[in-house]
């Protein structure tokens, strides 16, 4: 193949040339709403033991003052390189299950941590934010789609990690206004660097917080070294020998990269996270939610439960419950069923220590039967669909409550963020940040200063 009329090569012409009024109005609206909810997820995940981890090993490598640094979101001063900015902030926003997700992986949690650390650090208005943002989310997501996401995962691989230096070099390379050239070459540098094994489940190893944050840092290495003239492979997507598409997948296409590009914008279709667990399992606590309307509260201990499962959703959340790390529960379908039908949500109380050892929920959860279903196997991942059903009440949900599909959508995704800063008894932060991404305009800064 030609690499002038290559998928790479016409992603990196499409970033190069793109302006910010080339950006539709609705797919702006949307961006905004991702950065709202991307930074609220990140401020409250900075406080949990993984990100501080990650925090304090970059804080032991803090440069001497410079120009062009970065912060942690929440944080007062800009004291550290963006790169290491985007790694930890991409921690804190996926540290809790809050971040938003499409495609069998989690864009705003690379994308944002790296475009705004960079637009930080070069003082980029608040547009360009939007802009660079959008074009991260959408690359990502299209690239993942390229993949076969299904086969992909269960290939054994975490998207999130995997794509996701994609994302974030994109973000950072039309912020830091690289040319086509240098574009391609981030790009390559990109998919390189992609990594992330799903081996975290088998016992809730910490691994799968450090993805999206280690993806962001690269996706700005990526830029930066471009930027420099540091040349990556200019056909990594689709090379024959060594390409991107054919070592993640054996069932790849190019044709979700560039179809309908500038023209679809699959950035808004992007998955809210109402609930602090797997996204794949959310149609289940929606159902859990409608189960207990109708039987007035939770099952009575003799009711049979069962939940009717797409092949991926079983392989990744299928496993059975046994009491562990916060992961193995937040990954965990029947944990999450069971507790969101004796307590009718699945926030982030329901995941706590104290939670997770509950014998209620652990009976409950281990008396829950899993049905594989060639319906729910069609419409995964296009549609997290599923269903429960407890006796003889039943619930389908094809679009869970922080989809799209849900007119109630934006309302509920505002809600989330008020009822997270009154969790950190830092409530004013909520509507400070929602007035900045509703007025859009100014610095990028702007959205930073308001979460302190």
């Amino acid at each position: 193949m030609n690499k002038l009329h290559s998928p790479t090569a016409n992603i990196a012409k499409f970033i190069a040339d793109f302006k910010n009024s080339d950006l539709p109005i609705t797919t702006r609206k949307s961006i905004r709403l991702a950065i709202l909810d991307t930074l609220v997820a990140g401020r409250y995940g900075m406080p949990e033991p993984w990100t501080r981890m990650v925090r304090s090993y970059v804080e032991e490598h803090k440069p001497a003052s410079v120009e062009g640094l970065a912060r942690f979101w929440g944080d007062v001063k800009a004291e550290v390189r963006p790169a290491d900015a985007a790694l930890v902030n991409g921690v804190a926003a996926h540290a809790f299950e809050l971040d938003d997700f499409a495609a069998k992986l989690h864009p705003g949690a690379v994308v944002l941590p790296a475009a705004l650390a960079v637009a930080e650090a070069r003082g980029s208005s608040l547009e360009d934010l939007e802009t660079a943002t959008a074009l991260g989310y959408e690359i990502m997501i299209r690239i993942s789609l390229a993949l076969d996401p299904n086969m992909a995962r269960l290939r054994g691989w975490h998207l999130t990690g995997v794509v996701g230096p994609f994302g974030s070099a994109i973000a950072c390379a039309k912020l830091m206004g690289l040319n086509e050239e240098q574009t391609l070459w981030a790009l390559g540098l990109a998919g390189t660097q992609g990594a992330g094994l799903f081996a975290f489940n088998a016992d809730g190893a910490m691994s799968k917080r450090l993805h999206p944050g280690k993806a962001a840092q690269s996706g700005v290495l990526a830029a930066e070294l471009a930027i420099r003239g540091f040349t990556g492979p200019s056909t990594v997507l689709e090379v024959e020998d060594g390409g991107f598409l054919r070592a993640f997948s054996d069932h790849w296409s190019v044709d979700p990269i560039l179809d309908e590009l500038g023209s679809r914008w699959r950035s808004e279709e992007v998955n809210f996270k109402p609930y602090a667990c797997c996204g794949s399992v959310h149609a289940y606590v929606d159902a859990a939610k409608q189960i207990r309307a109708e039987l007035g509260g939770a099952p009575q201990a003799d009711m049979l439960v069962r939940a009717g499962v797409a092949k991926v959703v079983d392989v990744q959340c299928g496993y059975d419950y046994i009491p562990g790390t916060v992961l193995n529960s937040q990954m965990s379908l029947r944990y999450c069923l069971a507790v969101a039908l004796l307590d009718g949500e699945a926030l982030p109380a329901q995941f706590r220590e104290e939670r997770l050892a509950d014998p209620a929920v652990i009976d409950l959860a281990g008396r829950i039967e899993l049905v594989p279903d060639a319906e729910l196997d069609g419409l995964y991942p296009t549609h997290y669909a599923g269903w429960a059903e407890v006796g003889n009440v039943r619930s389908f949900i094809k679009d869970p409550a922080g989809s799209i599909a849900n007119p109630n959508r934006e309302a509920a995704l505002r809600e989330k963020a008020n009822s997270l800063f009154k969790d950190l008894d830092t409530k004013s932060q909520a509507s400070k940040l929602e007035a900045i991404v509703d007025l859009g305009g100014g610095s990028a800064n702007a959205l930073l200063e308001a979460i302190i």
